[in-house]
């Protein structure tokens, strides 16, 4: 039979009201007896029924995490799960449970935040930027429901976001890459409506026009962010009449593909062509040569979008658009031969960001 409040009182020798502001964390309870009722507790194996309680305090303690999931969706957005974790890890400490509620297309977003609201399941809303739409944003401003969006729409909306600005991260691997000595700088990787994509090509493009570089029409490679089609991809460039000396790859996925296009034309990096991407995971420390990455701490926003979204469940009226974890670059041997500090013989060293 289970233990209930009234044994954990009876057997502490105080009353179940009292019990009951221990577990509320009430500064009215002695220490010494906010003490002895959670030993006994402890000893008594009593677990309080959260439903009962969060029903009359109207909470549920509970947080949507909304986002698309398909098969293989870790392998072709790893960062959702880092950030996942990231949440996670907040909420937990706030006593916050974390429901996953996963769409299959960008159709159905709006009738399951619709649902989520309607049916008071959540005190809040994480939406994955794969799950935002227009519609869902306005849902969301119109009902006032607590909400924060991982990633900032490519709309303007009053909605509250979190992002990592991609802006600086292109241009991070341009100036890197310009301070290291290379000029004929290419950029692949997505399609021209991959809004992340587009944000760092325009960093990347505000870097060279700064420096009076220029960046031929075919510099600049669109396609989707596979393996297969990145080495398609950078066989093109490396048939260009004039073949750039440095690339920069929208990921390590799309990297993965570019350094078996090098390969197998005999190319030597950083010697004949210099490569960047971004993001360290899943596949740069794996590569040969490792590659340098403009990394970005998708666990800390996750982290970050869990503190704001809380904020807002007690402020309502709180609004909420900020860019935040500032990307970091990691040099490593592909734009940067190995075992020295300068780039290829005569060219400019490169500093540490």
């Amino acid at each position: 039979m289970a233990v209930t409040i009234k044994d954990v009182a009876r057997e502490a020798n105080v009353s179940p009201s009292t019990v009951s502001k221990v577990m509320n964390h009430s500064p009215s309870i002695p220490e010494r007896t906010v003490k002895h009722v959670q030993e006994v507790m402890e000893r008594l194996h009593y677990f309080p029924n959260l439903q009962a309680r969060n029903f009359v305090r109207k909470t549920t303690r509970n947080i949507a995490f909304v986002t698309r999931l398909e098969p293989h969706i870790a392998f072709a957005n790893p960062h959702m799960f880092d950030i996942l974790c990231g949440v996670q890890e907040v909420l937990a400490r706030k006593d916050y449970n974390l429901s996953i509620v996963g769409i299959h297309d960008l159709s159905e977003s709006m009738a399951t935040v619709e649902r989520i609201i309607a049916q008071k399941s959540a005190d809040g809303i994480v939406v994955h930027g794969s799950a935002t739409t227009r519609d869902l944003t306005n849902l969301l401003i119109e009902s006032k429901f607590p909400h924060i969006l991982i990633g900032k729409p490519n709309f303007e909306s009053q909605v509250c976001w979190i992002d990592t600005n991609n802006f600086i991260s292109g241009q991070i691997a341009a100036r890197h890459l310009c301070e290291c000595g290379f000029k004929k700088i290419a950029f692949l990787g997505g399609t021209r409506e991959d809004k992340i994509f587009t944000q760092r090509l325009n960093g990347f493009l505000s870097v060279m026009a700064e420096k009076g570089l220029n960046v031929p029409d075919e510099f600049i490679q669109y396609g989707d962010t596979s393996s297969e089609c990145s080495f398609g991809l950078m066989n093109k460039l490396l048939a260009c009449s004039v073949r750039p000396d440095a690339v920069i790859c929208e990921d390590n996925t799309v990297a993965f593909g570019a350094i078996r296009s090098i390969h197998q034309h005999s190319l030597k990096m950083p010697e004949d062509i210099a490569l960047i991407c971004f993001d360290n995971y899943p596949l740069s420390e794996i590569m040969d040569p490792m590659p340098t990455v403009v990394d970005i701490n998708v666990n800390d926003m996750g982290m970050q979008a869990a503190t704001l979204l809380l904020r807002k469940i007690k402020n309502p009226e709180l609004q909420v658009q900020t860019f935040t974890t500032l990307p970091v670059l990691k040099i490593r041997s592909s734009t940067r031969p190995c075992g020295t500090a300068s780039a290829a013989p005569g060219k400019k060293p490169a500093k540490n960001i």
